[in-house]
């Protein structure tokens, strides 16, 4: 059975991707130019409605509180977010999960990536400033 916040979730976020980037995947390349990756986050396991997304543009940094910073990272891994270097920190155990995801395109190629971390501390010193979204 399928969760209907889940399938209303899923519906308001393809439709805002759809408003953002252009109502056609052949328009997509036309409407956003440059290195980009829609970035998003869901708190909490999959009956979660805690979700936010952004539009992190990289040419120049914007559209995210730390896009310099996110974009610079990416630079270094060439847009591969499993390839930022991981920073020693302390983290609780407390599990509280959080999914990350980010589809775009960098350098031309298609992005996407999805994971999930056990909690944002975790998420963090994995994937630096790319999925710091405020909160």
């Amino acid at each position: 059975m399928t969760n209907p916040t889940h399938a209303v979730r899923g519906g308001l976020l393809a439709a805002l991707a759809l408003l953002t980037l252009g109502a056609s995947a052949p328009d997509r390349a036309s409407a956003v130019q440059g290195d980009w990756l829609y970035v998003t986050l869901t708190r909490g396991d999959d009956r979660s409605s805690d979700t936010r997304g952004t539009l992190l543009l990289c040419d120049p940094p914007q559209g995210h509180g730390r896009a310099a910073q996110a974009c610079a990272e990416l630079r270094r891994t060439d847009g591969d977010i499993t390839r930022i270097p991981h920073r020693n920190s302390i983290c609780t155990e407390i599990y509280a999960p959080v999914r990350a995801t980010a589809e775009g395109q960098w350098s031309g190629r298609p992005v996407t990536y999805e994971q999930t971390f056990a909690n944002p501390c975790v998420m963090e010193a994995r994937t630096g400033a790319v999925f710091a979204l405020p909160d």
